[in-house]
Parts: C-alpha cells; sequence; structure tokens
C-alpha cells in the first residue's frame, strides 16, 4: 500500500535517533498503530520490538499488525501461578522457545518485528548460549547415524511411543522417525533411505498427514524451558541487538528509540510528528446502520466521493470474500472505482491527511467493533491438538462398572501384559466378577465390553460367571423392550406423516450471508448446518438436536436457520431461558443481519410496556420476521401470522410444563434444540432415533481447556485468584447464588482486593438495573461481576476467564458444567475453582458431581456430562412407561442397542446379525 513522502521522511531520521533523543508520534489512534509499527519494520536495518503495555494490547496490535506484515512474531507473557509448584502452561512454553531460537538464529535485513509485553521485557529466558548447547539441527540429504539419533532422544528425555501425540515424544517405523520437539508448533516426520534424510515434513497429529515440507528442522535435545540452570538464564532484553529498534505503543517507556501515543508527546527529542497526523474516518454506526439508516448511508457515500475528488487512497479490510462481495452491492458504482478492497482483520479504522490515506473496516461500517476481539492469525497447531474433543464413551478407568456383552455386569480393574506362547505376550482388560472371579479379555474383543450406565446413584449387583442369571435379564429385557418400541414408534411415526412446510433451497443471499461469517466452521459444524438445511427442506416437520459444548458455535448453526427461514418466507421464533440471554442473542442476530432486510425484535421484561406491545403487533402482523424472548414468547397474546421455525436454545434450563407448551404450539413448525448438556430425557430420546441429533465435538481454534480446582473455602485463593486475572487485564466471575447475602459477599471481595471494580447482579433486581450491571461487565468497566446463576446461559464475554463458584456443592453436574462454560470463550487460558464448605469436602454426593467435571475438563466434554448426568439422574420416565428396572439389570447402552434393534424390526428392516471381526496386534499399548 503506497505511503506519503511526509511519513517516509521522518521515518529515515529513526536512524540516526538514539535512546536519549526519540521520536515520537502523537495524536496517533490506536488503530493506526500497526500501520506505522509495520513502517518502522520496513525502515529498519534491525529487528523492531514493539513493546505494548497490557496483554491485551499486544493481542490487538499483533491481530492488526499482520495485515501489514504477515510475519510478524508475537511472544507470549507468561503466567504467575497461584498453586506452589506448579508447572508453566507448555503451549505458552513451547510458543516462547520457539521465539527465542528465531531470535538467536536470524539476522540480517527484514527480520520479523516482534510484539511483546512490557512485563515479558525482564523475563529470565535461557541464553543464546543454551539453546545451542541443547540444540540438534536436521537438514534434507544430510547423512546421520540412526541408531546414535535415537540414543540422543533417549538421553535427552523423549519418550518412545507408537505413535506421537505430545511434545517430548518420537516413534520409530522403519526407515521414518516422527519427532515432536519441545518448542515446535507441530511434529516432523523424518524419512531416511539409507543414512541419507530423504525428506523433513511437518505433520498434523490429528490426521497424521504431512502439512508441509522442509528444508531442514532444529530439535531441542533437553526441555530448557524447566531444567536450565539459573546461570544460563539472561534477562530477554539481552536479545536486544545494536540494530534493533525499540518502539512503545501507547506507554511512556524510557529505553524505547520511537514512542506512538495518541495524547500531545511532551516535546522532547526529535521533532514532533505532525500533530493530528491519524484520526478516526467514519462516525459510529450501529448495526444495521449501513443498511436502514439513509442519513448515515449518504453521508458515508458523499465522503468516500469527497476523497475520490481529493484523490485520497482509500482502503477497506473485510473479514472475508462474502463481506467484501456485500459491499460492492451497497455502495454506488461511481464510488466503487478508486476503493482498494483487501482481506484481512481490523477492528476500526483510521485517516491519515497529510497522506490523503483512509483505511477503514467493515468492522465499523457493519456496526460490530464493539464486539470485535483480539483473536491470534497463528493457529496454536499443538494447542488445537491437545484441545481436541477425544469423545469415547466406553472410556474406562479403573473401578468403573462395565457390562460385558456375554457374561454381564463387572467392575473393569484395568489392563495387564500376559505372557503367551512363544515367548510373545498379550495385552488383556481384566474385569472382576462377583465371588472374586476374574474375566482376561484380549484387546482385539474389547468391543464387547462397554461402561455401564445405569439409573440413580446405587452400585449394580456384580454377575456370577457361568451364571444363568444375566441370560435371563437380557431375556426379559428384550421382551419388554418391544412393547416399548412400539409406543416410541407410534409417537414417532404420529410426527413423520404429518406434512410441513418445504423451505426452498439456498438462495444467493444465503450464500452471500454464510460467507459473511467471521470465522472458520469447524468440520462438525458444518456437518450440522448441512443437517439442519436438509431438514428445513423436507416435507417433514423438523425436530434436532444440535448438541455441542459451551462456545463451539451452535448459535451460528440456528442463526443460518433462521435466515434460511426468513428467505423462505416465515417467522422465526428463540425461545431462551433468561433476559439477559436474550438480549445478548438479539444484538448477535441484529448484527449479523444488519445488511440484509430482515427485521430482528426482543420480547422480553426488560422491554417496556410499549415496545412489547409494538413487538406483538409485529409478530402478529408478520413485519418481524425473528422474535428472540423468555418463555414470554409462549403466552396467550403472542399471535404469529406465519411462524415457521422455532429455536430452543438451552433447552435444560426450561420446564416440563414449557416443553409441553412447546409441543402444543408448535405442533407441525420445525423444531430445532440446542443444548451443551442436554437433560437425560431429550439426550435419551435422540439416542433412540426419536428426535435427531447433530454433535459439534470440534473445538473452534484456539480453545484453551479450563483448569478447573476443587477445593475448600479460602479466602487467600479466591484473593490469589482474583488478583492473577486482573494482573492480566481480565475479568473474574464470583458466583453466588444466595440473593439475600450477595451483597456481603460482594463488601468482602472488595476488602480482600481493594483495587477491584466490582458490581453484582440476580434475576430479582429491577427492570433495567440487571441490565445496566450486565452492561458494564460487558463493556470492561467493572473488573468483577459477583452474582446468582443469571451468568448460567450463553453469555459471551471473552474478557473473563476467572469464575470462582461459592458452594458448588449445591449444583447439579450440568449446571457446573454450564457455569465453568462461561469461562474459556477465547484464547486465553482460563481457570475455574469450585469451594466447598471445609466439612463438606468428603461427602460423596457433591464431591461425585464435581469430581465428573475434573475428569470431563477436555473440550467437547459436554456429551460426557450428559451421559454422566443420565447415569446419576436417569432417562427419565418418557411415555409414561417405566423401563428404569431394565436399565439398571442390563445397563444403558445394551438397553439402548435392544431397543434399537426391536425398532427395526417392528418398522420390517432386515436386521443383520453382529459380524464378528477379530483385529490381532503385535504390539502392546501399555509401556
Amino acid at each position: 500500500m503506497a505511503s506519503a513522502p511526509p511519513i517516509l521522511q521522518k521515518l529515515r531520521a529513526v536512524k540516526e535517533a538514539s535512546p536519549a533523543a526519540p521520536l515520537w508520534f502523537d495524536h496517533v489512534v490506536e488503530a493506526a498503530r500497526s500501520l506505522i509499527c509495520g513502517l518502522l519494520a520496513k525502515q529498519t536495518a534491525g529487528r523492531v520490538w514493539i513493546v505494548c503495555e497490557t496483554v491485551r494490547a499486544q493481542e490487538t496490535l499483533h491481530s492488526e499488525l499482520l495485515n501489514w506484515l504477515p510475519t510478524a512474531l508475537f511472544f507470549p507473557e507468561t503466567e504467575a501461578s497461584i498453586v506452589e509448584g506448579a508447572l508453566p502452561d507448555p503451549e505458552i512454553t513451547a510458543e516462547r522457545l520457539e521465539i527465542l531460537q528465531q531470535l538467536a538464529g536470524k539476522t540480517g535485513k527484514n527480520r520479523p518485528p516482534l510484539v511483546l509485553t512490557h512485563a515479558s521485557l525482564g523475563d529470565q529466558v535461557p541464553s543464546t548460549t543454551a539453546l545451542q548447547n541443547v540444540e540438534l539441527r536436521l537438514a534434507k540429504g544430510q547423512e546421520i547415524d540412526r541408531e546414535k539419533l535415537l540414543e540422543q532422544l533417549g538421553s535427552a528425555g523423549y519418550e518412545h511411543t507408537p505413535q506421537v501425540s505430545a511434545r517430548g515424544q518420537y516413534a520409530v517405523r522403519g526407515g521414518i522417525l516422527d519427532i515432536f520437539s519441545f518448542q515446535h508448533a507441530l511434529p516432523v516426520r523424518i524419512e531416511l533411505f539409507g543414512d541419507e534424510i530423504e525428506s523433513i515434513r511437518q505433520f498434523d497429529l490429528d490426521a497424521q498427514t504431512s502439512v508441509q515440507q522442509l528444508e531442514h528442522c532444529t530439535l531441542l535435545l533437553d526441555d530448557i524451558s524447566s531444567a536450565a540452570p539459573a546461570k544460563s538464564l539472561l534477562s530477554l532484553d539481552s536479545y536486544i541487538g545494536e540494530h534493533d529498534l525499540i518502539v512503545s505503543a501507547g506507554l511512556d517507556l524510557d529505553a524505547a528509540h520511537v514512542r506512538i501515543i495518541e495524547g500531545a508527546a511532551p516535546g522532547e527529542g526529535i521533532e514532533n510528528f505532525d500533530a493530528a497526523i491519524f484520526d478516526h474516518g467514519l462516525g459510529e454506526f450501529e448495526a444495521g446502520d449501513l443498511v436502514v439508516d439513509e442519513v448515515k448511508r449518504e453521508s458515508f457515500f458523499a465522503q468516500l466521493k469527497q476523497w475520490r475528488l481529493d484523490k485520497w487512497s482509500v482502503h477497506i479490510f473485510c473479514n472475508n470474500e462474502g463481506e467484501i462481495e456485500r459491499l460492492h452491492d451497497l455502495i454506488p458504482p461511481v464510488e466503487l472505482d478508486p476503493l482498494t478492497f483487501t482481506v484481512g482483520s481490523l477492528a476500526r479504522g483510521f485517516v491519515c491527511p497529510a497522506a490523503k490515506l483512509a483505511v477503514l473496516s467493515d468492522a465499523e461500517l457493519f456496526g460490530r467493533y464493539r464486539n470485535a476481539r483480539a483473536r491470534r492469525a497463528a493457529i496454536r497447531k499443538a494447542r488445537d491438538f491437545a484441545n481436541r474433543a477425544q469423545i469415547d464413551y466406553s472410556e474406562l478407568i479403573e473401578g468403573d462398572y462395565v457390562v460385558h456383552l456375554e457374561h454381564g455386569i463387572a467392575r473393569y480393574e484395568g489392563m495387564q501384559v500376559l505372557p503367551r506362547a512363544e515367548g510373545r505376550s498379550e495385552e488383556v482388560l481384566v474385569l472382576g466378577f462377583a465371588n472374586d472371579a476374574r474375566l482376561y479379555v484380549p484387546l482385539e474383543q474389547s468391543f464387547m465390553v462397554s461402561r455401564y450406565v445405569g439409573i440413580g446413584k446405587r452400585h449394580p449387583a456384580l454377575s456370577e460367571l457361568g451364571d444363568a442369571k444375566w441370560s435371563k435379564a437380557k431375556q426379559n429385557a428384550e421382551k419388554s423392550v418391544m412393547d416399548y418400541a412400539a409406543r416410541l414408534l407410534k409417537l414417532h411415526a404420529e410426527r413423520e406423516v404429518q406434512q410441513g412446510f418445504a423451505f426452498p433451497p439456498d438462495s444467493k443471499w444465503q450464500r452471500e450471508f454464510e460467507a459473511s461469517f467471521l470465522y472458520k466452521e469447524t468440520p462438525d459444524q458444518l456437518t450440522a448446518i448441512h443437517d439442519t438445511k436438509a431438514d428445513m427442506e423436507s416435507t417433514q416437520p423438523m425436530d434436532r438436536l444440535i448438541c455441542g459444548d459451551v462456545g463451539f458455535g451452535k448459535t451460528e448453526v440456528a442463526i443460518r436457520a433462521a435466515f434460511k427461514a426468513v428467505m423462505g418466507g416465515k417467522q422465526v421464533a428463540m425461545l431462551v431461558p433468561t433476559t439477559v440471554l436474550a438480549e445478548q442473542h438479539y444484538r448477535n442476530f441484529r448484527e449479523r443481519m444488519s445488511d440484509y432486510p430482515v427485521t430482528v425484535d426482543l420480547l422480553s421484561r426488560f422491554r417496556s410496556q410499549k415496545q412489547q406491545h409494538a413487538t406483538l403487533k409485529g409478530v402478529a402482523d408478520g413485519t418481524v420476521d425473528i422474535v428472540i424472548g423468555t418463555h414470554r414468547l409462549i403466552s396467550k397474546d403472542v399471535r404469529f401470522k406465519n411462524l415457521g421455525l422455532v429455536v430452543i436454545d438451552e433447552e435444560q434450563r426450561f420446564g416440563v410444563l414449557h416443553k409441553e407448551k412447546f409441543k402444543e404450539l408448535f405442533n407441525l413448525v420445525d423444531m430445532l434444540t440446542l443444548s451443551a448438556t442436554p437433560i437425560p430425557r431429550t439426550l435419551y430420546l435422540s439416542l433412540m432415533g426419536a428426535k435427531d441429533m447433530s454433535t459439534i465435538e470440534t473445538p473452534p481454534p484456539n480453545r484453551v481447556p479450563v483448569e478447573t480446582t476443587i477445593c475448600g473455602y479460602d479466602e487467600r485463593i479466591i484473593r490469589d485468584a482474583v488478583t492473577r486475572e486482573l494482573a492480566r487485564q481480565g475479568q473474574v466471575y464470583f458466583l453466588h447464588n444466595r440473593i439475600e447475602s450477595i451483597e456481603r459477599v460482594r463488601d468482602r471481595l472488595q476488602m480482600l482486593v481493594p483495587k477491584a471494580r466490582i458490581v453484582y447482579g440476580h434475576g430479582q433486581m429491577e427492570e433495567h438495573q440487571l441490565e445496566d450491571v450486565m452492561k458494564v461487565f460487558v463493556e470492561g468497566r467493572a473488573d468483577i461481576l459477583v452474582s446468582t446463576t443469571i451468568i448460567e446461559s450463553g453469555l459471551d464475554i471473552p474478557n473473563a476467564n476467572t469464575i470462582i463458584i461459592d458452594r458448588a456443592d449445591r449444583f447439579g453436574l450440568a449446571d457446573l458444567y454450564q457455569l465453568r462454560g462461561r469461562v474459556g470463550r477465547a484464547n486465553q487460558k482460563a481457570y475455574a475453582y469450585l469451594m466447598l464448605p471445609r466439612d463438606l469436602m468428603t461427602v460423596s454426593g457433591a464431591r461425585k458431581r464435581i469430581n465428573a467435571i475434573k475428569q470431563y475438563s477436555s473440550l467437547g466434554a459436554g456429551f460426557k456430562i450428559a451421559m454422566r448426568d443420565l447415569e446419576i439422574r436417569g432417562a427419565g420416565n418418557i411415555l409414561g412407561t417405566a423401563q428404569s428396572g431394565h436399565i439398571i439389570t442390563i445397563g444403558f447402552e445394551l438397553y439402548c442397542a435392544l431397543l434399537r434393534q426391536a425398532i427395526a424390526q417392528l418398522k420390517g428392516e432386515r436386521v443383520r446379525p453382529r459380524l464378528e471381526v477379530v483385529l490381532k496386534l503385535d504390539f502392546v499399548a501399555l509401556r
């Protein structure tokens, strides 16, 4: 992009700058800092070190700097642990080591700039010499001693595994070596031809397929981050070279050669750059303004015309091609000619009058900048692997109850390696039955073993090996399940034979709308979207459950379905359990559809009587396309003109009476249900096939699992947890579910952390008081929100990444999971503290629920939680048929299998006998 001569003239003066005479850039709005930093990097012989005041500012600047310099580096700040002796985050450590290697090794011109925080400058890091001493460089065409290399890896602490799955591991398969070094984002696959390295490739851990070819790679033969002696550590600023340039962005740093600030500079040092060099180029646009607000639209077009006549250079950044296409439709053709469109992420635009330069963003034009997130463009592939959903419903731990298909209920006692003929060994699962009997199940027969899921809290009786009771129990369950299946099939058939509305195929607007989504869809999310739209295009009324973890993209599925329904001439109703969540969905839907003629409205107690009356009128006469609200939507005075789709969010939060009302009101309407942890009844119906289900198990990029701590109530832990979060400019939820004492808790927290800005909220506040509290917290004007469970459903505040739950023993399993899901929604590591009174730390019921949360701490565990909840609470008395006795006797999974088989028989489908496949494994998994 062309830059004006005045800018370059001033930048050339940087070469003569010294620490005693810094160059000032004053009156620079935050959005323009990245451009100046990029220009500095291109004009400087050494490396540019860009120092930011906070992690948030660092994230934002780096994200926007990638628009100008895609090679810009990001040095992550370490987090102080409040748990004594805790190891640092391995992913952050790996990123830092990889950056340090680049700082130590690359010299010459065009070195990529580094963005870091002021606090990181003084970090103790391994010296250049210490890094070089543990490096092993391998190159294509190099001859190596294979056995010596393997010996080096073993001595360096690398673990030999059949398949690489984590840092510090290596695997050998003939002439192929897979190695995951301590500092790289991806492992490497080294292919040997004899002793010569034929190829080096990075590969993806999930698919185990190659990502890109490399000419060389560097391995660390020691995890130097955790083992470096004190004498080999130096301050990070010792890496700054003689010709490097230090730039301070928004803070007063004495060592900086260049200072970029928004206010006026003190006037010291080299002559200041022209005042008001950069400013915001546009007024504020709210969501939808560019489409519906004629005054603002015409004002924007007039500004474009003036810039064109004055021969300005105008650049517009859009997140994707869909946004560019949409702006081409909106902007008059005569004003399009001088515009340059670029795909990139920019929260706000800016102008530089001296350079006749205007840079705009689609985020501000469409009124989205308030919710813009600082997002790292470089995806941490290793972290994605560590965090990806690994759902295995038969996942076993020692002590679990299991069901063997032929022998009955047993207790899983782990895995053993047993000797067999010819000096070989065999791995087996050890199952304990009644009377201390043991059954050793070879791994190739492990498909016959599943985890026992029953009903209630009692333990099942262990079966006796060789006893006929198990066979009789299965036979009795089979007989009972046939009758139950007939009733279930009748219910399902009644809905299937009814004719609903078939929505038309996707239109051009639908494709444009979906292309404007700011983030990359995950494969599971795309599948759920495809299944939902296929259901909508069918004549049968849709009844689909979208089961996905908190923050995995269920709402986007609903948004696209809603848009499709409106394009098909139908109205949409979205029911949510709380007014706060209704407000947030209302804003999200309105922003996503802002550049289309779609009317979105809200119906909740937060709206005045006048507003509610206007909404009801619009729903009745069809001028409101989408209405979002609480159970107020199923009141008698709500009349739809042409309802086509109902979306129920957080389904588990609605009561039985509400759900019965849904069935009554929306019998022939397409229904889409969203839930992270569906209630047992809904999950059960979905597993049975009476309700279609799509699961979203893949986490979005940069999602990090929540570190969960279970502890007794301790104010020292509370103080340290809050202090750590505030130190990284984050926010904290403190959940106290007692309205009568919530103010006392707020006051106590204020004493523990005097500098924190604390607000509190609960469901019994006056109409607009709670809304004001939530707005203050969402906009970052408060550090701690003390609240009841009003935060449980769907709130999306990426900056809040610590949650402290007081009296966690009083919550159900799904409730705790939902609450914990309020944090960890950005790429920051998140923390959850589940606090119990010390005298309850050993009570079995509460510990059982909370330990389940701890056990299922991985991303995508919502389905596991629902299955565990099904075990604790039971499947419910569906259709009034009490089947719980059979489920207790044979276990939920086998019961489901029998029911599916019975349904298939009643439908007249051919039930194929089970084909037994025996897989012989020649390697041992236990090492």
